[in-house]
C-alpha cells in the first residue's frame, strides 16, 4: 500500500500517512469550503489501510484552526480508525493543542468522548 502525502495549504492540513510505520499524521489549518471533498480519498486511503493495519496506529492530530465541516470529516476518520480493533490491532490517537487554545483542545474532549477511543490530549506549550 502506498503512502498517502498532500502538501498543506492556507486551508487544507498536511496529510501524512505512512502504511509502513502505521503513523498516520493531520497538521495544519482544515478551514476549507468543501471539506468532504478534501477528505474523501483520505478516508478511502484509511477504509484500505484498516483491512490491513500495523500492529500499532498513531494518528497524530495537530490542528491550528477547523471549521464544521472538517470536525465533522475528522469524526468519520476517527470512527474509521478504530475499526482496527476488529483485527486486534492497537490504535492511539494523540489530539495535539496549542495552551491557549481552548476551541481545539475542548473539540478534542469532545472528539474523545464521543469515541471512547484511545485519545491522549496534548498540550504544546
Amino acid at each position: 500500500m502506498l503512502d498517502l502525502l498532500i502538501d498543506k495549504t492556507t486551508s487544507t492540513p498536511n496529510i501524512s500517512f505512512n502504511a509502513n510505520t502505521g503513523v498516520l499524521k493531520i497538521e495544519g489549518r482544515s478551514i476549507m469550503e468543501d471539506a468532504a471533498t478534501f477528505y474523501a480519498p483520505i478516508l478511502t486511503w484509511l477504509s484500505l489501510y484498516v483491512k490491513k493495519p500495523q500492529e500499532l496506529t498513531v494518528l497524530d492530530i495537530k490542528l491550528e484552526y477547523i471549521n464544521s465541516g472538517s470536525s465533522k470529516a475528522i469524526l468519520t476518520l476517527l470512527k474509521t480508525i478504530k475499526r482496527v480493533q476488529s483485527l486486534d490491532k492497537a490504535y492511539k490517537i494523540n489530539w495535539y493543542y496549542e495552551e491557549d487554545d481552548e476551541a481545539i483542545r475542548d473539540l478534542g474532549r469532545y472528539l474523545g468522548s464521543m469515541l471512547n477511543a484511545p485519545f491522549e490530549l496534548i498540550e504544546i506549550v
